[in-house]
């Protein structure tokens, strides 16, 4: 089964790139089969990582950034292939 973990935030206005950039840096302590960036208006951030795993297995997830770039607590989602 492909497992996909979404991990999306805002940065403080005007530090979108910031956010970027630290998005970018963070390693995952295992290689998922695929991982993608991508930024949208508003200075937000999302992160796609694809895992060969059953939906519940415990996955590597990108933590929390510092409370001075973010405007709001990251939002995480999970979902799983379908035919």
């Amino acid at each position: 089964m492909t497992v996909a973990l979404m991990w999306e935030a805002r940065a403080v206005p005007g530090r979108g790139e910031e956010l970027l950039a630290w998005a970018r840096a963070q390693e995952l302590a295992v290689r998922p089969l695929r991982r993608e960036t991508l930024r949208a208006p508003q200075d937000r951030v999302l992160v796609i990582t694809w895992w060969d795993a059953p939906y519940d297995a415990e996955l590597p997830e990108l933590p929390e950034p510092g409370a001075g770039l973010v405007a709001r607590a990251v939002h995480r989602w999970r979902f799983e292939s379908v035919d």
